[in-house]
């Protein structure tokens, strides 16, 4: 959200005719850093479903940059590291250490084990004993499709990460939730700098506007492009190509 916001906040305002017409506000440079916001906003809504007996931390920063882990998941069940990715509108292929965007192979099997093995070092450390931080993959597409190799990691949509956590063996007793919980609430423990002051409140309030105007801007788009086919009804055929042109191009926007 906040890297979204940065680069929004350096884009140019829309116009009136812009804002009229329904143009989505997103800068282009902001878009993936906005449809990444909702994918993990999404399954942050799923985790913070898994009850009481659940520590849910959200945009864990780790080491002594910007790096962070989307999601860490502390319970009786085990120790997860979730790394969202949001490929709606796209075909995903998953097969042993491979996962695939409409065939082009991509670091993500990769990048999910280097975050779990690196926040079992840390929580290991900051705990004074051995804790496996299991990773996983949390994907949003419109298809999904498993080789005959079993993935290198655990690959879910959002709506089957809850009941895949809450479906397993305990691993840990109440008391140990409970110390890891603390363990992993500190900053310290993953983080260089132990303390790092931010407005998360506002941050969010920030993003939420612009959600919000990306709806508004869907909603002035189809209600235009509804206009221009009525309006074509008393039109020649040549007026009522070019109608149907803007409203293709209107809807599909």
């Amino acid at each position: 959200m906040q890297e979204c916001l940065r680069l929004q906040s350096e884009a140019p305002t829309r116009t009136r005719a812009e804002r009229f017409w329904g143009v989505d506000p997103v800068a282009q440079p902001a878009r993936s850093w906005f449809k990444g916001a909702l994918g993990e906003r999404r399954v942050a809504a799923e985790l913070d479903r898994l009850g009481p007996a659940f520590m849910v931390l959200h945009a864990v920063p780790v080491g002594n940059g910007s790096t962070d882990i989307d999601h860490l998941v502390i319970g009786p069940t085990g120790v997860f590291s979730i790394n969202t990715k949001n490929h709606s509108g796209q075909r995903v292929f998953v097969g042993g250490g491979s996962f695939m965007i409409g065939g082009k192979k991509t670091s993500h099997i990769g990048a999910a084990q280097s975050e779990g093995r690196r926040a079992t070092r840390l929580l290991s450390a900051a705990a004074g004993g051995a804790i496996l931080v299991q990773p996983l993959l949390v994907v949003a597409a419109d298809r999904i499709t498993f080789g005959k190799k079993r993935p290198s990691v655990v690959v879910l949509r959002p709506d089957q990460v809850r009941d895949w956590i809450l479906g397993l063996r305990r691993a840990h007793s109440d008391e140990a939730v409970r110390y890891l919980s603390m363990v992993a609430e500190e900053r310290g423990t993953w983080h260089a700098a132990a303390f790092v002051p931010d407005d998360t409140l506002r941050l969010e309030q920030r993003f939420d506007r612009l959600v919000r105007e990306v709806e508004g801007a869907r909603v002035r788009r189809r209600r235009a492009a509804l206009a221009v086919v009525l309006g074509a009804v008393g039109l020649p055929v040549a007026g009522l190509v070019a109608m149907a042109g803007i409203a293709t191009a209107l809807l599909g926007s």
